[in-house]
């Protein structure tokens, strides 16, 4: 993993060389540009975690380069210089953004430790990106039985590699889980974690969403703008959901992780890329692969580790320690008292073929913390919000004991489905509808009619 790069921006080379000398000795990598321009020009090519910037440069001045910087670009951090610092000057940079302003002749001392607040409230930034992102992973891997066991000693092994990993297994499984995981077992934790859905994004918006692009690159890119690629420079990306990338997307991909660098849609200039790749997919890659729906070269190159998630049903000794988890975590997250499972309410979870695996396992917890009173959950409260299927199950016919008609047993099955589908894609009405092969506003007038929060 790259150290973290520092440009510094400085007209005068002594100042240059000065500040190289002490960054380099204290482990940065350091690059240097004479006035604004250059700058720019390298900031087009590459990535870099912080920018010590002159106010005084020919040409274009430092705050004129800070304030084109935080059009196009407002995650950079940037410590602004001056041997002519005036109070209102150093206002101006704050106000665009700048952390720190020190005035010259610059104290090493100062200058380290402003250094190091900066890059330190930028990892606190991405990290907090992330749990924003990561808002419906909770917890960690959690469960006892072999194939839990498994899993997590394959995630040990490939952690502290820079191996590309292949997640697959089916929705709710908890891919994404696995993926965090290898991030924080790697030598990249301190970096940034980024997702990207290839399916939740429209395939001709895929390509700018990964590359990113430059100002009027396309009709309404009205500034530059960092891909999730550079968002994870010298961290980790996780490509979730790649059996739905398009060819054109794919072949773009293919290309980057070959030769290790990218450009920007409208640029002509390559950014060299320090990212460890990881992909996910609930789809069979392998009949993708025979209809000639993915590439195989691709797949290869991001096949180094396959690591699959099994299904829930296939360790149905973890639904327990789950269920109790889940219900802990909503119960505190809720305000509400710690509720407990009864043994009848165990053992209808443990019937259960969870459909929706871990994902609709957490979901019934949300519901039985917000629906059901009192402190104790039984086995008809379990099966009443699990729906009609699984009040059936015990021989409880939904109309009382007459006998389903055939609208109410069609009603049931469609409620169970449009259910799983929403499960399955994060309560994101859009995309659910896409696995149903519906468009979204039938899908919303169905939601109505069955009586389902939309």
């Amino acid at each position: 993993m790259s150290r973290a790069r520092i440009l510094v921006v400085d007209d005068e080379p002594n100042i240059r060389r000065m500040l190289a000398g002490v960054l380099t000795d204290e482990g940065y990598a350091v690059e240097a540009a004479a006035d604004a321009e250059a700058a720019w020009g390298f900031l087009a090519e590459q990535a870099v975690d912080l920018m010590l910037l002159d106010v005084k440069l020919p040409g274009e001045d430092g705050l004129g380069l800070l304030r084109r910087l935080r059009e196009a670009e407002a995650a950079l951090p940037v410590i602004m210089m001056s041997g002519h610092g005036t109070i209102a000057t150093a206002l101006e940079a704050t106000r665009l953004g700048a952390r720190d302003f020190i005035e010259k002749p610059i104290a090493p001392e100062r200058l380290l430790v402003s250094l190091a607040n900066a890059l330190r409230l930028r990892r606190l930034e991405d990290e907090n990106a992330g749990l924003r992102e990561a808002l419906a992973v909770t917890g960690e891997i959690i469960g006892a039985g072999a194939a839990v066991t498994r899993l997590r000693e394959e995630i040990a092994r490939s952690a502290p590699s820079e191996a590309r990993v292949l997640v697959t297994g089916e929705n709710g499984t908890g891919k994404e889980l696995v993926a965090r995981a290898l991030h924080a077992g790697s030598p990249r934790r301190e970096r940034p974690f980024v997702k990207v859905n290839c399916a939740a994004i429209p395939p001709d918006l895929l390509e700018s969403e990964l590359f990113g692009h430059e100002k009027g690159a396309f009709t309404g890119a009205l500034s530059r703008r960092r891909g999730k690629f550079e968002r994870a420079q010298g961290g980790t990306l996780l490509l979730d959901e790649i059996g739905d990338m398009n060819a054109a997307t794919q072949a773009k991909l293919l290309r980057v992780l070959e030769e290790g660098e990218m450009e920007r849609l409208g640029s002509e200039r390559s950014l060299r890329l320090d990212v460890r790749v990881l992909a996910s997919t609930n789809r069979d890659l392998d009949a993708l692969l025979a209809a000639g729906g993915f590439r195989r070269d691709l797949y290869h190159r991001l096949r180094v580790i396959p690591i699959h998630v099994p299904p829930l049903r296939e360790h149905p000794e973890d639904v327990e320690p789950l269920a109790v988890h889940y219900l802990g975590h909503f119960c505190a997250a809720n305000g509400r008292p710690l509720k407990r499972l009864d043994a009848g309410a165990l053992a209808r979870l443990r019937s259960w073929p969870w459909p929706g695996n871990v994902r609709e396992l957490k979901n019934l917890m949300e519901r039985i913390v917000i629906m059901v009173d009192g402190r104790e959950v039984g086995a008809a409260a379990v099966a009443g919000l699990l729906g009609p299927a699984a009040a059936g199950a015990n021989g409880a016919a939904p109309d009382g004991g007459r006998g389903a008609t055939l609208a109410d047993s069609l009603a049931a099955c469609e409620r169970r489905l449009v259910g799983e589908a929403l499960d399955a894609a994060g309560g994101n009405v859009a995309e659910a509808a896409r696995r149903l092969g519906l468009d979204r506003a039938n899908l919303h007038r169905r939601l109505r009619r069955l009586g389902l929060r939309d």
